[in-house]
């Protein structure tokens, strides 16, 4: 996807502005689990990346910069996050905060509940391969970790969901006809 793009150039960071927002956003969105927060990480990494546009180098895909600038502008938002509302615990100790609506817990799908429990480095893995298609090579190089690191790290997340979702489920791509299910038909 970087093909074509040329570092300090304007109208390429536009056009790369354009076509990568809405997966940027849609990849923070799943992380954060607040489309505020999602919004105002994505306009920053946008940001620092239109700083840094013109030492950007092509030799890894420009969206998969882009990701990961935001990724790690999100676990930035996430640990400062953690950071206030243990401030804000410490501050009221003992009165108990505000309730959660149950009309937005019943509308809460399960696995979107249970992935924005995972750390953040291992829920950006998840939704990259899984939420965008990313393979291990898009998703290391997003991340900036080797594909080794990526694979680790799907392994855990998957773990992690098994356990949370107390459930048979599976990252692995499902075949389109399952052994178990085979039909044998014999011949008259």
């Amino acid at each position: 996807m970087g093909e074509g793009y040329k570092p300090g150039s304007r109208e390429d960071f536009d056009l790369l502005y354009r076509t990568a927002y809405p997966r940027v956003y849609r990849t923070l969105s799943a992380i954060l689990s607040d489309p505020e927060a999602a919004e105002d990480c994505a306009q920053d990494a946008f940001v620092q990346a239109f700083q840094a546009w013109k030492r950007w180098r092509p030799d890894a895909p420009a969206e998969a910069w882009i990701h990961r600038i935001a990724v790690n502008r999100a676990i930035s938002y996430r640990r400062s996050a953690k950071l206030r509302s243990i401030g804000e615990v410490l501050r009221r100790l003992g009165s108990p905060g505000p309730g959660v609506d149950p009309a937005d817990a019943a509308t809460r799908p399960d696995l979107l509940t249970a992935l924005r429990s995972l750390p953040p480095k291992l829920s950006a893995a998840i939704v990259l391969r899984h939420y965008h298609g990313y393979n291990n090579r898009e998703i290391a190089a997003a991340l900036g970790v080797s594909e080794r690191t990526v694979g680790s790290r799907l392994q855990q997340a998957g773990e992690r969901l098994r356990a949370v979702l107390d459930s048979p489920f599976s990252l692995e791509q499902p075949s389109a006809f399952s052994s178990e299910d085979r039909e044998y038909y014999v011949e008259d």
